[in-house]
C-alpha cells in the first residue's frame, strides 16, 4: 500500500506525502513497479522539479549511461529537470549513510579499502579482498589457498583475460551487477539492493568469524565454516572472553565507530598479536550473543532478531553507528505491539530516533485509543509531550496527540467509519480536558 501511494504521490508531485513515505514509513526510494519504473522516473515524466531534486538528494539512482539514468533523462518533461539530472552527482543521503549495503560494497570495490591482494591484468592493477573473492567463488577460494597463497600481488597475463572482462567479473562478485557491454552476463536493469545471493555468500564470512564455542549452537544464525575455506581475517574482536576473527574492510566500511576504532585515534585499544594471529581489540559492554547480531548484520545486512533481543541490540547499534541495524530492531519491535507495550515501544522509538517505528506506534494507538486513555502510562506520555512543548510555546499543539489524530482521520474510508472515528477523537479530547490540556 505504501509503495502504491509513493508512485501515485510522485505522479501528482506531492512532495510532502513523498517525504512522509520515505522518512516516516521507510519506503525504499528506488523501489520499482510492475512496469519497472521508479519514483524518480514518474517525477521527471510529470515535470515536478522540486520533487526530482528531493528524490535525488535522498538516494534516487540516476547515474549516466545506465537504464534508470537514460530513461529519466529522456522522459523528463522540462529542461530544468534535465539539467538537474545531468548535474547529478551521487553524493546523496543514501551514500552518506555508511551502512547502506549496496553502496558500501560498490565503495569497497572502487576504493579497495583494506585490500589484501592486488591482481595485475596486463598491466592494470585491481585492489581486492581475499575474503570477498573466496566467499563468492569456489575457484578463487581454491586458488587463493593454493597457487596464490601468501601472494600480495597476482599477475595475470593469459591472452584470454583482459582488464575490462576482469573488472566486470569483480563487479559481479562484489555487487551482482555487471556493466553493459562486457563479456559477463549483462544486467542493464539493476536488481534490488542487497541481492539475496550476495548476502548469503557474505554471511559465510560471519560464520567463519564465530568463535568455536559459539559454532556448536545452530539456532537461527551460526553455521559451521566449510572445510578448507580460509577467510583471511585481519582483526580479532574479543568480547567477554570470546574471539571473533573479522575483517577491517567490512567493519570500517560500514561503521564510523569501527573506522575510528581501527583506523584513527583509538589505536591504543589494540593489543599485541598473539601466536601469529591478527591484532586483537577488546570490546566492552556487550555480550557475545549481541555481538553475533552485529557481526551478521555487518557482513550480510541481515540478522534474525527476536523482539526480546531487539532492545539490547538497539542500544549497541546506536553506539556503533549502525542505523540500518537500528531499523531492523524497529521492525522486530513493531511485530509485538499491543495495548500493554505500545507506549513503551513508542518511548524507545523516540529515544533512538526511529521515525517509522514511532509512526507505527501512533498508528496503533489510534486504533485502540479508547482503551489507552484509561492507562496511566499513556496519560503520562501525553503530559510529558505537552510539557516539552510548553517549554517552547504554550499555543503549540502536542505532537503525540496530533499524530494520533492524523491516523484516526486517515482510517475514514467510508461514511460508516466516520462515527467510529468521531468516537475515538472524543475519547482523546475527553482525556485532554480531564488533565487540563484541552487547547
Amino acid at each position: 500500500m505504501d509503495t502504491s501511494d509513493l508512485f501515485a504521490s510522485c505522479r501528482k508531485g506531492d512532495v510532502g506525502r513523498v517525504r512522509y513515505l520515505l522518512e516516516q514509513r521507510d519506503v525504499e526510494v528506488n523501489v520499482r513497479d510492475k512496469w519497472d519504473s521508479t519514483p524518480l522516473y514518474y517525477a521527471c515524466l510529470c515535470g515536478h522539479e522540486e520533487l526530482v531534486l528531493y528524490l535525488l538528494a535522498n538516494g534516487a539512482r540516476c547515474e549516466a549511461n545506465t537504464f534508470d539514468g537514460e530513461r529519466c533523462l529522456y522522459g523528463a518533461l522540462s529542461d530544468p529537470i534535465r539539467r538537474a539530472l545531468r548535474d547529478y552527482k551521487q553524493v546523496t543521503a543514501s551514500c552518506r549513510r555508511r551502512d547502506y549495503y549496496d553502496d558500501f560494497l560498490q565503495r569497497l570495490l572502487e576504493q579497495g579499502i583494506h585490500s589484501d591482494v592486488v591482481f595485475v591484468v596486463h598491466g592494470k592493477p585491481f585492489r581486492v579482498h581475499r575474503c570477498v573473492l573466496g566467499a563468492r567463488s569456489a575457484y578463487f577460494a581454491n586458488m587463493l589457498d593454493t597457487k596464490w597463497k601468501g601472494k600480495s600481488v597476482v599477475v595475470l597475463r593469459h591472452p584470454l583475460i583482459n582488464p575490462v572482462a576482469f573488472g566486470a567479473l569483480l563487479q559481479y562478485l562484489y555487487t551482482v551487477v555487471s556493466k553493459p557491454g562486457t563479456c559477463v552476463k549483462v544486467l542493464t536493469i539493476e536488481p534490488p539492493p542487497a541481492d539475496p545471493r550476495l548476502r548469503e555468500d557474505m554471511a559465510l564470512l560471519a560464520d567463519c568469524a564465530l568463535p568455536l564455542e559459539l559454532r556448536g549452537d545452530l539456532w537461527e544464525l551460526p553455521f559451521p565454516c566449510p572445510d578448507g575455506f580460509n577467510s583471511c581475517p585481519d582483526v580479532c574482536f574479543r568480547v567477554a572472553g570470546c574471539s571473533f576473527l573479522c575483517h577491517k574492510a567490512f567493519f570500517c566500511g560500514r561503521s564510523d565507530y569501527f573506522r575510528a576504532l581501527l583506523d584513527d585515534h583509538f589505536r591504543e585499544s589494540e593489543e599485541p598479536e598473539t601466536s601469529g594471529g591478527p591484532p586483537a581489540i577488546t570490546l566492552h559492554g556487550i555480550s557475545p550473543d549481541i555481538f553475533t547480531h552485529v557481526l551478521y548484520y555487518v557482513y550480510s545486512d541481515h540478522t534474525e532478531l527476536s523482539p526480546e533481543a531487539a532492545y539490547d541490540v538497539l542500544s549497541i547499534a546506536d553506539m556503533y553507528l549502525l542505523p540500518g541495524l537500528k531499523r531492523l530492531c524497529g521492525r522486530s519491535l513493531a511485530q509485538v505491539l499491543d495495548e500493554d507495550s505500545v507506549v513503551g515501544v513508542w518511548r524507545v522509538a523516540k529515544l533512538f530516533r526511529l521515525a517509522r517505528l514511532e509512526d507505527q506506534c501512533t498508528e496503533y494507538m489510534a486504533k485502540v485509543i479508547e482503551k489507552l486513555v484509561e492507562r496511566e502510562d499513556f496519560v503520562e506520555a501525553v503530559k510529558e509531550e505537552a510539557a516539552a512543548v510548553a517549554a517552547r510555546q504554550e499555543t503549540d499543539s502536542i505532537p503525540l496527540v496530533d499524530d494520533i489524530r492524523f491516523h484516526v482521520a486517515s482510517t475514514v474510508q467510508t461514511y460508516s467509519a466516520i462515527e467510529e472515528a468521531q468516537q475515538r477523537l472524543r475519547a482523546l479530547e475527553d482525556l485532554l480536558v480531564s488533565i487540563g490540556l484541552d487547547c
